[in-house]
Order: C-alpha cells, then sequence, then structure tokens
C-alpha cells in the first residue's frame, strides 16, 4: 500500500499518504459534477468530497490520540476511497484501552456532527454567510458524518464496532476467545448482509463490503489463534541462523550466483563488522537485473527494512513487525554487538508452528 502512495504531511510523527486510487476519485467527482453544473458543479463536487475525507482524516487521528495516550505509535495514516486506514504499531491488549482506541474515532465524527448541526440551526440568526452556510454541502457533510458513525459501529472486523465488541468481550473472556466470539459475530452480520444483498437490496457495492467483513473477521480470528499459538516463543526461537549475506559492494551477479545455489531467496547487505546495511530482495534483485544489467550495484536497489528486531522479544513482537512490513524477511539484531544474527521469515515461523504442534501432539 505505502508504495502506490504519497506522503503529503507528517502530523507529530504520523505520515499522512494518498493512495494513488484517492486521486482517481477526486477526478470522477469532478468530471460528474461538470456534468451536471459545469465547472462550478465540478469544483463543488471537488471541494464536498474533500471535507468529507478532511473527516476521515480526522476520524483516524481520534485513533491516533487516544493509541498515542497509551504509549502506541502510528507510522502513517493513508486515504483510500474507501475510507482511511491508521496502521497502528500495534493494538493494546488491554480490553478498556482497545476499547477507547476504537471509539475515538466515531466520537470524532460525532463532535463534527454536533457542531455542524449547532451551525446549520443557529445560522437564521447570524448576518453573516448564511446562504453558505445553508449550503447543501454542509447539511450532506453532517450525513455523512452520521453515515461514518453508523457504519464504523457495525460489530464487525475490521469496523471500530468489532474491535468495541471485543474489548468488551474481552472484559469477560480472555482475548483469544474474544476474538473469536467477535469474528463470528462479524461474520454472521456479513452472512446476513449477503443474503439480504441478494434477495432484497440488490446491491453490488453492499455485496462487496459483506463479503470484505466475512473475510477480515477471519483474517482477525486466524491472526489471534496465530500468536496465541506462539506463546512462550522468542524470535531468537524461530529465526533462520543459516543464511547467505553479501557485502556492501556485492554486484547483481553476486547475488544471482547465490540465488541460483540454493534455495534462500533474500540476501541481507552487511558492513565488515556484520552490521544490516539493508535487504536485497528477490523482486528487487530480478527488476534490478532487468533495468540495470548484472554488474550494477547490490546495494541501490536494495531495501532498508526500517523495522529490525530483537532475538529476545517474543516472537508475536516479530510477526506483528513482519506483517506491517514492506520486507519479505526482518533482520534480527544483537542488542549487545550490533551484528546481524537472523532473519525472520513467514515461512521459517510456519516451520517452527508445524514443529510445535507436532510435539504437543506426541505430548
Amino acid at each position: 500500500m505505502k508504495s502506490w502512495s504519497l506522503r503529503v504531511l507528517t502530523v507529530n510523527g504520523t505520515e499522512v499518504r494518498i493512495h494513488a486510487t484517492f486521486l482517481l476519485l477526486i477526478l470522477f467527482a469532478g468530471w460528474s459534477g461538470s456534468v451536471e453544473g459545469g465547472a462550478a458543479g465540478a469544483g463543488h463536487a471537488i471541494l464536498q468530497v474533500s471535507l468529507m475525507f478532511l473527516c476521515v482524516l480526522l476520524h483516524e487521528f481520534g485513533h491516533v490520540a487516544a493509541a498515542r495516550h497509551y504509549g502506541i505509535k502510528t507510522p502513517d495514516i493513508t486515504l483510500l476511497p474507501i475510507g482511511g486506514v491508521a496502521r497502528l504499531e500495534r493494538m493494546p491488549r488491554d480490553p478498556w484501552q482497545e476499547f477507547v482506541v476504537a471509539i475515538c474515532g466515531p466520537l470524532v465524527n460525532a463532535v463534527i456532527a454536533a457542531i455542524l448541526s449547532i451551525v446549520l440551526q443557529e445560522a437564521p440568526s447570524l448576518s453573516m454567510s448564511i446562504d453558505f452556510v445553508h449550503g447543501s454541502i454542509w447539511r450532506s457533510l453532517m450525513n455523512w458524518n452520521l453515515v461514518m458513525i453508523a457504519f464504523n459501529m457495525i460489530p464487525a472486523f475490521p469496523m471500530d464496532g468489532g474491535r468495541v465488541l471485543r474489548a468488551l468481550l474481552a472484559m469477560v473472556f480472555d482475548y483469544g476467545r474474544a476474538t473469536r466470539l467477535a469474528a463470528s459475530i462479524g461474520q454472521s452480520i456479513a452472512i446476513f448482509g449477503f443474503m439480504a444483498t441478494l434477495f432484497w437490496i440488490h446491491s453490488p457495492f453492499l455485496l462487496v463490503i459483506a463479503f470484505f467483513i466475512f473475510m477480515s473477521a477471519g483474517q482477525e480470528a486466524a491472526m489471534v489463534t496465530e500468536e496465541e499459538s506462539s506463546r512462550g516463543l522468542t524470535i531468537g526461537n524461530a529465526m533462520l541462523t543459516d543464511f547467505h549475506t553479501l557485502p556492501p559492494h556485492a554486484t547483481l551477479k553476486d547475488a544471482v550466483e547465490l540465488l541460483l545455489a540454493g534455495t534462500q531467496h533474500d540476501f541481507p547487505i552487511v558492513d565488515a563488522a556484520g552490521g544490516f546495511v539493508g535487504l536485497l530482495t528477490r523482486t528487487a534483485l530480478i527488476t534490478g537485473l532487468s533495468e540495470h544489467g548484472k554488474d550494477h550495484p547490490a546495494a541501490s536497489v536494495m531495501e532498508t527494512c526500517e523495522t529490525q528486531l530483537d532475538p529476545a522479544d517474543p516472537l508475536a513482537k516479530g510477526m506483528e513487525g513482519l506483517r506491517n512490513a514492506s520486507c519479505p524477511a526482518l533482520p534480527v539484531i544483537s542488542p549487545i554487538s550490533g551484528r546481524l544474527v537472523g532473519l525472520l521469515t513467514g515461512e521459517n515461523i510456519g516451520e517452527v508452528m508445524m514443529v510445535r504442534a507436532a510435539l504437543q501432539a506426541a505430548r
């Protein structure tokens, strides 16, 4: 997602990014407005869509502010045509904290809707900008915030309502069971919505939403189940320790020789002291070969991999880092020597889980 988005500003350490597809929405809105009202209609439509997504952005910053209160960072927020996505460093496991973080987004929309409602009611008593205040754009904006509240509070993942439901259930049950119960409720709602769409409403858009909710609920449950199965394991237990590295002066030809000689796909580039410099992924290697040739420096097409792991950290932390990272493998760095001591990959984690499950079955 990050590679298709453009950073527009940074607020208190959180990047605000606009996805490329969002610009298509703006163009479509302008074209639709121009068909009905010419240049003025296009401007009106673009302004309305921009204000609507400003509310979406403020909604996401509601989550960011609440998460920051609990010491959770948010690297970025990305605006998409379907809404906004705040990428939190992690979701809090404490039920009350998750409740607060989840509910603060819709609360922002409630405040915006309340302010617009008051302004619209009080406008006749004002002597300035009565027509502007009473314009349909502001009433539509108020209604948009009310729709956002209703939609986001659907008790199903990945909406805020699903996380609120899980937080409430986690006050009674353990986190894993609460997640599975919330996911089951969300999937039931999705199935009902799917059936209603097929037989009564006949809306392709709602059909897509129902499918999206069903899949997201299943993914959330699977992710938490996976994390539960890793309990007691550290990153050091699951990291890959037998791997080839490249020096900073290596060429793509050197990487190709290693790629063809074994099963390793991604190659860390390390300095003379064993410190991690970057990761040459197979995708970057093939792209670099086609664009620059075999004698091109490998370091010029490597990924820096901002997420670096400690072998003593819980494996669940590494799994979360791997999900949020753009790199297919994450470097594991010794906190004492600063040297690269391992690579954490999804494949290795899967193999560790299979071995652990087999041993548990044998016992």
